[in-house]
Order: structure tokens, then sequence, then C-alpha cells
């Protein structure tokens, strides 16, 4: 059931424990705190706000990949005045002179595949785009999958798809989170644990330090192509249970909005691109329980081993600066991300929306 707003309002009034994520906002800021970030952003309707609502699990949906559509020579999307730069060899372009509102459809298809073979597609100089409002911005993702509803965090007043992450002024959490904590990194595919996760993910930036703040992303596709060929035949057949049971428990244990029950679902450890045909690892650090059919001892050794490969391979992972009016969107089937919180906040904000789109059920190996 639903919190009211008063149960939201008395949030404030109790000592919070140590934030489950120190990139998220989980309850409202105060008043006075609400005057001064509005002050200092050029988007105010995007900052967060605690909507009282509820969704019940997303049911079944039959998905098909636009970018399957595309023409993969991409003439729609690469038009006069559009450079392309790679961040590293095997993941990451940076995309300059695209305007995001004037893609056709051919040209989103083509967009969709060049996330699915490059990972993360950064798209700068998007001002019109960011602009162009929430209305727009969430038909845009539509596009690409059913839209995902978070189900703690802030989002953009009467759009619940938009995941706000907004940190401004709140250096004593932060620094109470590090006398607990060695690192703010946690790595996670978004939502995972949903029937059908996100495949699409956009992150559009409203407010970014000058220096700080990046978003660093593993290509869980190298990490699977590095490991053994019979150690990949072991986990081929291997399935985790994802859950958001310890996120909302957290969140209702400090007085937060929730908008779901805590979602159970059991997804293969290796998933296959419906688009590329790779095949990557598919665990996080956030949403996994345990593996399906270990002891708890064996699980934990061998999702330790695993992530720890992943988060430490530095050979496969690329970092993202952020600039003003960039927008990143990449592959949630193939990546694990996570923030860095190295800036203060007391200086600059770092403010970012995310609309995920829900798409195709992991897809296992199959063994001849």
């Amino acid at each position: 059931m639903a919190p009211s707003i008063a149960q939201l309002t008395d949030s404030n009034d109790h000592e919070e424990a140590i934030s489950y994520d120190i990139n998220l906002p989980y309850i409202p800021q105060t008043e006075s705190e609400q005057i001064k970030a509005r002050q200092r952003t050029e988007f105010p309707d995007y900052l967060p706000t605690w909507d009282v609502t509820w969704f019940d699990k997303c049911p079944t949906f039959e998905y098909h990949d636009p970018a399957l559509r595309a023409d993969k020579s991409k003439p729609n999307l690469f038009q006069s005045g559009i450079t392309a730069r790679d961040i590293t060899p095997k993941m990451g372009t940076i995309l300059t002179g695209l305007n995001l509102k004037e893609l056709t459809d051919a040209a989103r298809d083509e967009l969709a595949l060049l996330i699915s073979e490059r990972k993360i597609v950064v798209l700068r100089n998007q001002e019109e785009f960011l602009h162009s409002g929430p209305q727009y911005q969430q038909d845009f993702m539509a596009y690409y999958g059913k839209p995902n509803y978070q189900p703690v965090s802030g989002c953009v007043k009467g759009f619940p798809g938009f995941h706000i992450i907004h940190r401004d002024g709140n250096q004593a959490e932060i620094e109470k989170f590090f006398q607990h904590k060695m690192t703010s990194a946690l790595w996670h595919q978004d939502v995972s644990y949903e029937a059908q996760p996100p495949g699409y993910i956009m992150l559009g930036i409203l407010a970014c330090p000058d220096v700080g703040g990046d978003t660093v992303f593993s290509n869980t596709t190298e990490a699977y192509n590095r490991l053994s060929p019979t150690f990949q035949q072991m986990i081929d057949g291997l399935k985790a249970v994802h859950s958001s049971d310890k996120m909302i428990a957290f969140a209702r244990a400090n007085k937060g909005l929730v908008r779901k029950d805590p979602i159970d679902s059991i997804h293969p450890i290796v998933r296959v691109h419906p688009v590329t045909g790779e095949r990557s690892i598919f665990l996080n650090e956030e949403f996994i329980r345990g593996i399906v059919g270990l002891k708890e001892q064996e699980s934990d050794l061998l999702l330790k081993f695993l992530l720890n490969h992943i988060c430490l391979g530095h050979d496969f992972q690329a970092r993202v600066q952020w600039e003003k009016y960039s927008v990143v969107m990449f592959d949630g089937r193939t990546t694990l991300h996570t923030a860095t919180v190295d800036y203060d906040s007391r200086l600059q904000a770092r403010h970012i929306f995310r609309l995920a789109s829900m798409t195709e059920k992991p897809i296992p190996v199959v063994h001849d």
C-alpha cells in the first residue's frame, strides 16, 4: 500500500540510515533545500517529486527490437556534419552534430543498432532535446521499449517513468556515507529484477560538476569472452535470482515512498543478445540474491569471482565524462555501470534523469 503525504513529510524528522545508494535521494528535501535547488538549476521541473502512486508488476509483453529493422550501414543516422569518436576500441562512441529531435524512424532504428554494437553512445550538444519536455522525451524512449517505473526514487511530477538522480548540497550525507564505506561504486544493471529488464536506457544530464561525477561502464560481453571455454560452458546454463527486496526494504525503513512491491525474477547468468548474437554475463552487485541450484557458499564464491572479474577489468571498461547538455544511451543487456561520487555537492550539483525501456526476457544460451 502506498504511503501518505504525511508519512513522507514525517520522514525528515528521524535520523536516516546510511544511504543504500549515495547517488540517490530517497526522501523529499526540506522546503529550504527545495528553494535552494530550484535557484541552482536550469531545469527546475526535473527536480525530484514523490507522487503517491502505485504500480502492479508489469505483465509479460511481446517485444520487437528496432535494431533488427536497421540498415547496417546506418545511412540515415550518419548524415553530413555528424562525427563519431570511439571512447575505447570495443565500447563507447561519442556523436557530435546529431540532433535527437530530428531523427526519422529509420535513424532511430540505426541508433538502436549502434547502441547494440558499441554498448554506449554519448550524444553531445542536445540542448534542444533536453528542453523538449518530459512528454516528448518519454515518447522518444517508448519507441525503444516499454517504459519502466522506478519503485522508490523521485520522479518528474506527473511522469513516474523518470528516475531522477539529484545530488545538491548533501555533503554531510556523503561524508557520513564514507565513514562507513570505502567507495561509492555500486556496479549494477538498471532494474534487472524485472521479468523483461531494460535493453535501452537513456541518461540526460541536467547539471554536472565541471570535473568529477563520471559514469563508468564495464563491457560484460568482453568479460565473458575473457573466460576460458571450460569456464564459459560451466556457467552457460546457470541462473540467478534478481530481486528488488533490499532496495524496497531500505526505502520503507527510512519512511520513503514505495510504488511497487518487491519483484523477484530468475534470469540466465549468461544471456544472448537478440541483435548481435553476443553472449554476456548478466549479474550485478545490487539485485542478486543467489544462484539457483547452488549452496550458499558455492553461490557466494562464484558471484564474487565473476563480479570481481567484471568490476576490476579496466581493459574492458569505459569512463563517460559528463558535459553540459549531453545525453547518453546505452545497452542494458551487455553493460554494468556505476556513478562516481568524487565531487563536492556544496559547490556544484549533479542532476540526471533516466528513462529505461524494457525489452525482451533475457535469452539463455542453448547448446547443441
